[in-house]
């Protein structure tokens, strides 16, 4: 049975961590995809399980605060006035998967090879937050808007079509970044690029599980040589 210390630390760490998440208005799903854990474990962490290792300085790196603070309540945590507290970071996941861009590509494991910072009223001002994942492009069809190799941020939230929007499509296995406007039991799947004709995909009952919007396309980034 944990000593009264244990307990009080447990608990003081539990409701700092609760306290601080609040103060960030993260939810507990968004906290969890930018400290690279499930939401169980945070879920465990609120309930005084104490974080151990990389995870406790993840947290306090996410949360904008010091280690310190956030174990034992020694010190303070971030001025009210901190850039961190008006706009914070959230940590974003680069999944392996890779869309394409170009005549389609496999989907593959949805592991997690990294995260990326964004700002998180950035990422709100795009959409919901828990459920942006980012992917890399494949092929040439979206040039001369967003090229080969180019970096895509997906939000997995927004999967009704908008006409004239650039959304991450499943057709049966493959991928595809397109345009996607709605017609009556289809979806029409358009490329920038001239050299590319638009994909008509049957959207009937009997094809809706082959076909789907993954999410919408909110953000490009790129790497120069």
């Amino acid at each position: 049975m944990p000593s009264t210390e244990s307990r009080d630390l447990q608990e003081g760490f539990a409701r700092r961590l609760q306290e601080r998440r609040a103060a960030l208005r993260l939810r507990k799903a968004e906290l969890a995809a930018a400290v690279g854990v499930s939401l169980t474990t945070i879920q465990q962490y609120e309930n005084g399980q104490m974080p151990r290792g990389e995870y406790a300085v993840r947290l306090a790196r996410v949360l904008h605060c010091s280690l310190d603070w956030l174990l034992a309540g020694q010190g303070r945590p971030a001025a009210s006035g901190d850039t961190a507290e008006q706009g914070g970071l959230l940590m974003v996941p680069m999944v392996e998967a890779r869309l394409s861009a170009g005549s389609g590509s496999f989907e593959t494991s949805s592991e997690v090879q990294r995260h990326y910072a964004f700002r998180q009223d950035f990422l709100r001002r795009k959409g919901r937050p828990s459920a942006m994942v980012l992917l890399r492009v494949s092929g040439d069809s979206m040039q001369p808007r967003i090229l080969h190799n180019d970096v895509v941020l997906i939000d997995q939230s927004q999967n009704e079509p908008v006409p004239g929007r650039i959304y991450a499509v499943g057709v049966e296995d493959m991928v595809y970044l397109k345009i996607v406007n709605a017609m009556p039991g289809r979806l029409i799947l358009s490329s920038f690029n001239p050299e590319y004709p638009p994909i008509e995909a049957d959207t009937g009952e009997q094809m809706a599980d082959l076909v789907h919007i993954i999410g919408r396309a909110v953000w490009v980034g790129r790497e120069l040589d």
